[in-house]
């Protein structure tokens, strides 16, 4: 790219977004480039930060007449790479973090439309504020960004009961790759007018348009919530109470979340000052937690009669019930430490999947043990939303074994889990995206036909590939 080229291009920036929003300096671009997790580092000519979607639009049409590359970025907490700069091509960041208004909030259409660079914990405080409850809830919440949700399609701790990201969303706003400004935001549930050109950019990962506003559903706020541990033998006894819970709480179960030992032991060793209430590890922790509209005492009555089941089912062999807000939060604080524990631990190699419920544990047990016949001693940091099938499927090296050099097994441990997913029939990637760091494995496990649509789609709607090129595909 010639001087006289980036001068034009920063010129036309500093004239639709203002001097202080179109970042140059090495150490103003820095936080922009590299991602959450440090795996990725790119570069950009700058990083643009528009205030509005007029903003937005100015800043893709500016990109396009300079052919050069768009990344969209929110809070910037993917862990796949997908919103970070990839190498040998002339990019822009565009932040969407000054896009932070709540528009409207309508609590009788029970929607609220917000700009993607809303924080998701404002979001759910918005709805709280309203008597409502905004349920996406994830371990970023106090700094990803709505956009960034929807472009990933998040799932979180309440998937079983209220869906993705997809799920939430009734409309949006999004600025195409020609710069024109689709207006989808209709808070409508029914509107059988065409093609759903809305889900196409959820789980994108800007890579087809950059979503600027949307519409997200609200719910009643729950005036009862009852939180419990329950300890079981395996992820096939955990899968059993799954199934007693649905039957006796059906829409009320929430949460249903499991933990391994290896988990627990993880956090009990890094965060001993978090409480545990069980004086062993047992080998599976379950955290089932229940929302009722109704009262705390009706969703507690639903629970001890469930509860009542497993013990007699012999499937749960010890079991405590959060007797406080703070007990409860003591009870998530132990699922939401393990990510934490693991980084304290030391690297690891991780895996977003999801198969089946109905094979969970067949998964489990399979791939365990073509693991340790092939690295044995490795430790299998399993845990995740098991009521949606969707298990962080972590491994990290045997006690004592050099943490740098485990590493080089990557790709062969990818391989053994990545065909023990598809051979279950699931996913490799469940709620963290595909970004640079599953996008050639992405190709192995997806149909001819599948990738040809999906690049047929890209092809239709950004035909110069700027918007976030090489990712997903």
């Amino acid at each position: 790219m010639t001087a006289a080229h980036l001068d034009s291009f920063l010129d036309l920036c500093r004239a639709a977004l203002g001097p202080a929003h179109v970042l140059t300096d090495p150490a103003d671009k820095a936080p922009f480039l590299t991602d959450w997790r440090k795996r990725y580092t790119g570069d950009a000519v700058a990083v643009l930060r528009p205030g509005n979607t007029a903003e937005v639009a100015a800043a893709v049409h500016a990109c396009r007449a300079h052919k050069l590359a768009i990344v969209p970025q929110g809070g910037n907490t993917g862990l796949c790479g997908g919103a970070t700069p990839g190498e040998g091509v002339a990019s822009v960041v565009i932040s969407l973090q000054r896009l932070n208004h709540v528009r409207q909030v309508d609590p009788l259409n029970n929607t609220v439309t917000v700009e993607s660079g809303v924080i998701l914990q404002h979001l759910q405080e918005v709805a709280h504020e309203h008597g409502r409850l905004f349920p996406l809830s994830l371990a970023a919440e106090g700094s990803c960004t709505v956009g960034g949700n929807l472009s990933t399609n998040a799932g979180g701790t309440a998937v079983l009961r209220y869906g993705n990201a997809r799920e939430l969303c009734l409309g949006l706003e999004v600025v195409l790759p020609s710069g024109e400004i689709w207006d989808g935001l209709r808070g409508l549930r029914k509107d059988n007018t065409g093609y759903d050109l809305r889900d196409l950019f959820i789980g994108a990962e800007g890579t087809l348009g950059i979503i600027t506003a949307a519409v997200m559903k609200l719910f009643p706020a729950p005036r009862g919530r009852i939180t419990a541990l329950a300890a079981v033998a395996s992820p096939r006894a955990a899968l059993a109470l799954l199934a007693i819970a649905q039957s006796n709480a059906g829409p009320l179960l929430t949460g249903f979340e499991l933990m391994s030992s290896v988990c627990m032991g993880l956090v009990r060793k890094h965060y001993p000052q978090l409480r545990f209430p069980f004086a062993d590890t047992p080998p599976q922790l379950v955290l089932l937690e229940l929302s009722d509209s109704e009262s705390e005492d009706h969703a507690r009555g639903i629970f001890e009669r469930l509860m009542a089941s497993a013990f007699q089912a012999g499937v749960v062999t010890d079991a405590v019930v959060a007797e406080s807000v703070q007990q409860s939060r003591d009870f998530w604080n132990l699922r939401e430490h393990i990510p934490l524990a693991q980084a304290d631990e030391g690297k690891n190699i991780k895996h977003d999947i999801a198969v089946p419920i109905s094979r969970i544990a067949d998964f489990i047990e399979t791939t365990d043990a073509l693991l340790q016949d092939a690295f044995p001693g490795v430790r299998l940091v399993t845990f995740g939303h098991l009521g949606d099938g969707n298990l962080h499927y972590n491994v990290a090296p045997a006690d004592g074994e050099s943490h740098d050099a485990f590493l080089a097994n990557q790709d062969a441990i990818n391989r053994i889990v990545h065909d023990s997913v598809h051979a279950h029939r699931g996913s490799i990637s469940a709620e963290h995206g595909l970004g640079q760091l599953k996008r050639e494995e992405n190709q192995r496990y997806k149909s001819g036909v599948e990738i040809a649509m999906m690049r047929g789609i890209k092809a239709a709607l950004d035909p110069q590939n700027l918007m976030n090129p090489g990712k997903v595909l």
